[in-house]
């Protein structure tokens, strides 16, 4: 979640209030979520996805390259999304046989 914000050029107090949280909370709530400290509820964390513009299994990801993977296929149009997915897991089944 920092990764995203700080490529915004966000601040933290401006995620926080993006998502409806008080101002005057909103830093030291974002700073508690981005350090792991607390986790937040998944409907904030759905909050947040959409502020950011990613899909909600994007902030969960512990992988580098299956978050960018699924931040590029959010990024395609549904129908394209489909046909990606299809191909992809076509070939990751050609692949294992």
């Amino acid at each position: 979640m920092q990764a995203l914000r700080e490529g915004l050029g966000w601040s933290q107090e401006k995620v926080g209030v993006e998502i409806g949280l008080e101002e005057s909370a909103s830093r030291m709530r974002i700073s508690r979520y981005e350090r792991g400290v607390h986790e937040p509820p998944v409907g904030t964390a759905r909050l947040i996805a959409r502020v950011f513009g990613v899909p909600l299994a994007y902030l969960y990801c512990e992988d580098d390259e299956i978050a960018a993977l699924l931040l590029a296929l959010h990024k395609r149009p549904p129908d394209a999304r489909r046909e990606v997915a299809k191909v992809f897991i076509e070939a990751l089944e050609s692949s294992a046989t």
